[in-house]
């Protein structure tokens, strides 16, 4: 009679559920280690809107996974497709083609099936109107390959899959910070505490070190000690230890990392009360500007999913880690709900040197002259769309902006103080496509796998949105699948 085996999932986040289900489903015994306190749980999939990047061919493909979705909803839609090619390309352009091709190739063909997957088990998701849609000519068009999240954001989305793993008899333990991994016989064994726990297979899947602030500073770099954390304090790179100090190899960029701009007077840890809406991601349709009163960024390089992540160390890197994004009432109509939240640092006023006299540390003078500048080179002529790139840009700076560009000549105008917030590290393990973790000598070890954040060689200097989550579950469930079947 064949044994059942015993599977030690660690983490508690999207990547590290799917891994448990995976493995349940398998007929594994699974034990979930999860750090934090039930009232913590949930890693940073818990601070994060849910969005998750999949291929699909349009209408039809979503309604596999919504099939909540009307008729009506439907035919006022332009929801478009977003094909394996374009994901490519994607992934491929921002992460300057480094990628790790076959981590790559897992992630993309298998994002939608692992959607279906998880809708299967009782996962809702819907479209991503709002921060990923507008209405132009009567129609709502969706953009930048972005259109699916889980039904209540990234709190709903660790809520359903708690209670689907519960169901399902994973069993969870909160509080329980694993420390050491070693080999036991033809197991492993893990540490919690002054406990052993022994297991058949592991999935490493409990983030990255984005909350370690020594590590961030000795790999992303002086300053990085001063990034704010968008999610959870419990990141800092435990299963990352862990595996090297087995014998695991590392992998990637671990000078990179997913960075955004942040409020600047947002806490030094996220804030479930307010999740991800610190956030601040309306800036193509403005000027982002530091306290020399310069610009220093191309606001309107490309759609907004594919330059956040890299745009919070350009912040980092600005005259007291911290800038301003400026908008005029022109645009003020498009800015995200996360503007209108009661926690914004923001100022307003009805000129351009009023309102630079409100914001704290701005060189005024050369405010003032750098947005007469900006205004005098935009290009009236071409039309504004945020739906496209729409080559509405300036002409004659020396740094352009290349889509979306007004000029800001329409009272009041409004300022949002922002500084940098660290997201997730890019560094980690040597992983391969069938999410087995890789020894120095570039074999697979044995029963050990990993999930998630600390994978490394998936992202290098940039990501496109929605992408973490996706990879988390994909390699997630394909950790946990493996996990619960014997070596051959």
């Amino acid at each position: 009679m064949t044994r059942t085996r015993h599977v030690v999932v660690v983490g508690g986040g999207n990547a590290a559920f799917c891994a448990a289900l995976a493995a349940r489903e398998q007929g594994a015994q699974v034990t979930l280690l999860e750090r934090a306190p039930h009232e913590a749980r949930g890693g940073n999939s818990r601070f994060t809107a849910g969005a998750m990047r999949t291929v699909y061919g349009g209408a039809p493909d979503l309604r596999r996974i919504m099939p909540e979705l009307t008729d009506a909803e439907v035919a006022r839609t332009d929801f478009g497709s977003y094909s394996r090619e374009r994901f490519y390309d994607d992934l491929g352009r921002v992460t300057q083609y480094r990628s790790d091709p076959d981590l790559a190739e897992r992630l993309i063909e298998g994002s939608y099936e692992t959607l279906v997957w998880m809708h299967g088990h009782g996962v809702r998701f819907l479209p991503l109107y709002g921060r990923q849609s507008f209405e132009v000519d009567g129609k709502v068009r969706f953009w930048g390959g972005l259109t699916v999240e889980a039904w209540g954001g990234g709190p709903g989305l660790v809520d359903s899959l708690t209670s689907i793993a519960e169901r399902a008899g994973v069993a969870l333990r909160y509080g329980a910070r694993a420390t050491r991994l070693e080999r036991h016989g033809s197991g492993w064994r893990v540490g919690v505490a002054d406990d052993w726990i022994d297991a058949d297979a592991v999935v490493l899947a409990c983030g990255g070190f984005e909350s370690n602030p020594a590590w961030r500073t000795r790999y992303l770099g002086p300053g990085w000690d001063l990034a704010k954390v968008r999610g959870t304090r419990f990141n800092t790179g435990d299963g990352i230890r862990m595996a090297v100090n087995a014998g695991a190899a590392t992998r990637g960029n671990w000078s990179g990392c997913h960075a955004v701009g942040w409020d600047m007077n947002a806490p030094e840890f996220g804030d479930l009360a307010v999740g991800d809406n610190f956030q601040k991601h309306s800036y193509p349709f403005g000027v982002l500007v530091n306290n020399d009163g310069r610009r220093f960024v191309d606001e309107g390089a490309d759609f907004r999913n594919y330059t956040y992540a890299k745009y919070g160390r350009e912040v980092l890197g600005q005259p007291g880690q911290c800038a301003w994004q400026l908008f005029d009432a022109k645009v003020t109509h498009l800015l995200r709900d996360e503007y209108r939240i009661r926690q914004v640092t923001k100022v307003s006023a009805n000129s351009i040197e009023a309102l630079a006299a409100k914001m704290e540390g701005v060189n005024a003078t050369n405010l003032v002259a750098e947005i007469a500048a900006y205004n005098t080179a935009v290009d009236t002529a071409t039309p504004f769309d945020p739906t496209v790139l729409d080559g509405r840009g300036t002409d004659g700076l020396a740094l352009p902006k290349t889509n979306w560009a007004n000029r800001l000549d329409t009272p009041p105008f409004e300022a949002y103080g922002i500084t940098c917030g660290i997201t997730f590290t890019f560094g980690g393990l040597a992983v391969d496509a069938e999410a087995r973790v890789c020894g120095e000598d570039g074999d697979p070890m044995p029963d050990l796998y990993a999930a998630g954040e600390l994978v490394g060689g998936l992202f290098y200097f940039n990501y496109p949105g929605g992408t973490g989550l996706t990879s988390g579950a994909v390699f997630g469930r394909t950790a946990g699948t493996a996990a619960a079947e014997p070596a051959a």
